[in-house]
Formats: structure tokens, sequence, C-alpha cells
């Protein structure tokens, strides 16, 4: 069972769990208090605690990344433009310590950060029809421009997969199917390799592995949203699940139980249980969230917590706990 742990009160739009000096904090974008809020988790209250605030206007997403044992925030805004702050330890604060092209990334809308053969990169996909998702690699000084993907589609959102030992970036946008890109390691950079089925105007992509097989979930706003298995060059198409209003479907892993977080800003968020058997999701919980935006699961020592930030309620930190029925 998924029960309320914690009610942090404001709301927010993104989750970003990370482990720096062996301690636990998590990153969220709250757009209406003009701020990227670091909360440091309490090992002896089994809190989240207030740690730090970063200015950011109109935040969509703030993403950190922990590279060469430095703590770095990609803070993405919708307006005023995008910046990457540094944690300075000797200052015991967070330091601007550069500004993203705000000609290529206008309207943000989605961060994710990987390593690939040692090296740490970013992406943000951009959701206007003048910009484009643009790839940003980490060198001595600072996180550098390295590869324009997707010009001028509106994207949404993208997912770093790593499939068979291939890096790739999924990207979906309002506009055209989700697109594959996989890394190529002479040239160090993504290029084109198809489309995910023909699904259209998809909202969010996101990816979990059972065993040996890959799954995505397609999550759509208007119409069903998909779960699929990734088998190469083909999608089969194992299930759809209503979806209207939806802005996220997120899957996670407790220990050996593989849920399915699925979102709406109309009803009661749904969640869902897989079943190797039947190679679906069945329906597990009920959880009453208004206009979720993001969900993160995040294990803190001996508490599994599934994070819901809200874009117009309070922002609800689960716990995940086993219910004896054996009474």
């Amino acid at each position: 069972d998924f029960v309320v742990h914690q009610v942090l009160p404001f709301q927010s739009v993104s989750a970003e769990p990370f482990t720096y000096a062996s301690d636990l904090y998590v990153a969220l974008a709250q757009p209406g208090a003009s701020s990227c809020a670091i909360l440091k988790w309490d090992y002896v209250e089994r809190k989240l605690r207030d740690f730090d605030r970063i200015p950011a206007h109109s935040a969509v997403h703030c993403k950190p990344i922990v590279a060469q044992d430095q703590l770095y925030v990609v803070v993405a805004q919708l307006f005023g433009g995008s910046y990457v702050y540094r944690w300075d330890s000797a200052l015991d604060k967070f330091i601007k310590i550069q500004d993203i092209d705000s000609q290529k990334t206008r309207k943000p809308n989605d961060i994710e950060a990987f390593q690939i053969e040692g090296d740490w990169y970013f992406v943000i996909a951009d959701s206007s029809k003048a910009g484009s998702t643009s790839l940003y690699r980490l060198d001595q000084n600072g996180f550098y421009s390295h590869q324009a993907l997707h010009a001028w589609h509106r994207d949404t959102d993208v997912e770093y997969v790593e499939n068979d030992g291939k890096p790739r970036l999924i990207i979906s946008s309002s506009s055209q199917a989700p697109l594959i890109y996989q890394w190529h390691r002479g040239q160090k950079q993504f290029a084109p390799q198809g489309e995910v089925g023909e699904t259209m105007d998809v909202q969010m992509v996101k990816h979990f592995k059972v065993k040996r097989d890959q799954f995505l979930c397609l999550s759509r706003y208007i119409g069903d949203s998909k779960v699929v298995r990734w088998e190469g060059q083909r999608f089969i198409e194992l299930q759809t699940l209503p979806s209207r209003g939806s802005m996220v479907m997120q899957p996670f892993a407790v220990e050996r139980r593989q849920y399915l977080a699925l979102g709406s800003d109309f009803s009661f968020t749904h969640l869902y249980l897989w079943e190797e058997e039947k190679q679906k999701f069945v329906k597990f919980q009920e959880l009453s969230v208004q206009a979720p935006r993001a969900f993160r699961y995040v294990p803190a020592a001996d508490v599994q917590l599934l994070l819901a930030p809200s874009f117009k309620a309070n922002t609800l930190v689960y716990r995940h706990v086993v219910v004896d029925l054996s009474l």
C-alpha cells in the first residue's frame, strides 16, 4: 500500500532525488514560488527538510548532476533564460556559473542527464516552435553545447535508455511520433534511428525493464496511453490505459514489484502493478493528487518513498508499506 508520509506545503512540477556527500536530497521546481527548492532527508526524523533555494523565476525543471564530486543544478525556466548552478562548499551556497543559449532553448520542458564513456551530458527538450532540443557536455569549466538534436517540433519530453549496451535518446513531441536517436561512438553524437510506432501526441516517454525485456510507457493527454515492448526496431503494443488529462505516466520498481503511476488532471491518480504472466499492468490503488506533474521513487534508507509534485495543491510524499492481511 502507499500511504501519505509527509505533506510539503507548496506546489511543484518536478522532483529529482540525488545523493551528495553521502546525504540524500531532492530538488523540486516551484514555478509559483519562483525557486528550485532543495530538500534534505533527515534520517532521524525520517522527513524531508528545507536545505536551500535557488532563485528561478518560472522553473519547469531543476536537474541535479553530481559529477567528479561536484554538485551542479541545471535550472530550466520558461521565461528569463536557463542556467547552471554549482554548489560552493567553501561559501556554503549555490553559485550561478553559466547561462544556457537562449536562442536554442526558448521554452524548456524536460531535462535528462547521463554519462557516456566517462563523459557527463545533459539534454533539454524544447517545446517552442523556434527552439531546438539540445545536448550539452561537461568539461573542466562547465557545460558546453555539443549537439542540436531536434529543431522546431515542440518537443515535450526526452528519455535516456541503454539497450544492449547502446545509449539512446527517445524524444516525444506534440507534432509527430516519438523519435529514437542512437549514440555514434566514432562521431560522439546521436544519430536518428527511427520512430516509436505510430503513436502521435505523446506527452512523455518512460522506460522500465523486467528481466531482459525493455518496455516503454507512452503517456497522452487526450486518448489512451500505451505500454509497448521494445524488440529491436519493432514495438509490440501490450496494453492501452484510459488517460484523459494525463501529463505523467511513471513506471518505478520497489524491490521486486514493478509499479506504474498514471496521473490525471481530472480524476484520481491510478497506481498499477505489473503481472509478469499476463504481461500487463493491473489496477492496484488510487491516489488523490491534484494535477500531478511527476512521480519519483526515492529509497531513503529503510523507507521507500514516492514523491508526487502537484501543479495546483500541496506536494505529497507517500510511503510504501507492507500491510499484513492475515489477522
